[in-house]
C-alpha cells in the first residue's frame, strides 16, 4: 500500500467532533477509509486503537488493514465498507435519520444488528478489554444487505482499570454512572451496562418500545445502578439476550 495523500480523496470528512480528520481514498480499484488525528487528545486515541485492533478480532469489527506512521502520529488505514452510521455526529450537531430508519425495520433485523453488537463484546471481553465511549455512531449499517458493523472503538482500552480521570470519554445515554467517578472501577459490569443501553436505544422507536416485555426487563437489570446488581459479565448477558430473541 503506497501514500494515500488526502489531494486524492474522493470524500472527506472534516468537521467531525472525535478531533479526527477521516477521508476516502482509491488505489489500485480498492477503497479505502484513512483516519489521522489532528488535537492531541485524538492522537492518543488513534494509539490506544492500533492497540485496541491489535488484541481483537471479530467479523463485525472493521480493523485497519494498515497503521502508517505520520508526522502528527498513527494514520489509519482501514477497509471502506458501504453502510450508515447511525448517527453521524460533525462539530455541527448529528444526523439521527439512519436510526430512525434502522428503529422502524422488522424487528427479527433489528435483533439479528444487536445480537452481531453484542456478540463483538463477547470476543472483546474475551481479550480483556472493556467498552468505552460506544454509542450508535459507533454502529454503521447497511441498510441493502442488513448487515451490522463497529467502528471507531478508538477509546477502548484494557480492564478492568481504575478510573483516574473526572469522567471517561462518551455519550451521556450510554455512558454507566461509575463513568463519572474518579477512582471507580470500570469492568465488565460497565461494559454490560453500555450493551444494556444499546438495547434499550436500538429497540425503542419514534412510535415506542418495539421489543418484548423480557427483553425490556433483561435491559433494565443490564443497567442497574449499581454494578453488582447487573449480569455479571457480557456472556452471561449475551446468552440471556439469545434466549429472548424471536428468530
Amino acid at each position: 500500500m503506497s501514500d494515500l495523500p488526502l489531494a486524492s480523496a474522493f470524500t472527506v470528512f472534516s468537521d467531525q467532533d472525535s478531533g479526527c480528520l477521516s477521508y476516502g481514498v482509491e488505489e489500485a480499484g480498492r477503497r479505502w477509509f484513512v483516519k489521522k488525528a489532528i488535537t492531541v487528545r485524538a492522537r492518543l486515541s488513534l494509539f490506544r486503537a492500533a492497540q485496541f485492533h491489535s488484541a481483537v478480532q471479530h467479523p463485525a469489527i472493521i480493523r485497519p488493514a494498515q497503521v502508517l506512521d505520520g508526522p502528527d502520529g498513527p494514520l489509519l488505514v482501514y477497509p471502506w465498507y458501504d453502510g450508515t452510521v447511525l448517527n453521524h455526529a460533525t462539530t455541527h450537531g448529528s444526523d439521527r435519520a439512519a436510526l430512525a430508519r434502522f428503529q422502524q425495520m422488522p424487528l427479527p433485523d433489528v435483533e439479528a444488528a444487536v445480537t452481531t453488537i453484542l456478540d463483538a463484546h463477547v470476543a472483546i471481553t474475551a481479550a480483556g478489554h472493556v467498552a468505552v465511549d460506544l454509542y450508535h455512531g459507533c454502529f454503521l449499517y447497511n441498510f441493502g444487505s442488513r448487515q451490522m458493523w463497529l467502528i471507531d472503538l478508538d477509546e477502548y482500552r484494557p480492564g478492568p482499570f481504575t478510573l483516574d480521570a473526572d469522567h471517561l470519554p462518551g455519550s451521556r445515554r450510554y455512558m454507566a454512572p461509575e463513568e463519572f467517578v474518579r477512582g471507580a472501577v470500570i469492568d465488565q459490569r460497565t461494559t454490560v451496562y453500555t450493551l444494556g443501553r444499546t438495547i434499550q436505544h436500538l429497540l425503542d422507536s419514534p412510535h415506542g418500545w418495539r421489543g418484548s416485555p423480557a427483553q425490556s426487563q433483561l435491559a433494565h437489570h443490564a443497567t442497574r445502578p449499581a454494578p453488582e446488581d447487573r449480569h455479571p459479565d457480557v456472556v452471561k448477558l449475551v446468552a440471556e439476550w439469545r434466549s429472548t430473541c424471536t428468530a
